[in-house]
């Protein structure tokens, strides 16, 4: 099952993140409380773009780059709000999805950059080309918790049948 195994926030881009089992998500904002939301972080766009809302990484892929460059890293070095596990998120890109009961619309690759490489490992550069996660764009206002599914919508309405 696809779920939630992390979250992470940061009052500001020089502050440590901090874990949490459950956050606030606000459309348009992002977490409450996160640089993102306060307006803060490194690349934080005025006015507030969408796709700088909500950031989200495979565990997978963490723990995978981890193993095989030999480096410490962690969800709390690699930035990103969501950790997940069981799900592709690549594959999210352009659709909509929910976390608990929280709709998300995937925007685009949260790719690794210069930034996360000079604070952490230069390394993350090319072992987590298109492996660094997705941004996001929050839907629907509440809360999201450690252990919430991360599931796509069946798609609901009519399909007609061809006659021949």
């Amino acid at each position: 099952m696809s779920s939630i195994v992390e979250i992470w926030t940061a009052a500001s881009p020089s502050s440590p993140m901090s874990c949490h089992t459950e956050v606030r998500v606000v459309p348009g904002q992002g977490i409450e409380g996160d640089r993102y939301f306060l307006g803060n972080g490194t690349f934080s766009p005025h006015p507030q773009k969408p796709d700088f809302e909500l950031t989200l990484i495979e565990r997978e892929n963490i723990e995978s780059f981890a193993g095989e460059s030999g480096l410490p890293f962690t969800a709390a070095l690699a930035r990103r709000n969501l950790v997940t596990e069981g799900v592709d998120l690549n594959a999210l890109v352009g659709k909509e999805f929910l976390v608990g009961d929280i709709r998300i619309e995937g925007i685009r690759r949260c790719e690794p950059c210069s930034y996360l490489a000079k604070t952490t490992f230069p390394e993350t550069l090319k072992g987590l080309v298109h492996k660094g996660g997705l941004r996001a764009r929050i839907v629907t206002e509440g809360r999201i918790r450690v252990g919430d599914t991360v599931s796509v919508p069946a798609l609901t309405g009519c399909v007609s049948e061809a006659h021949p």
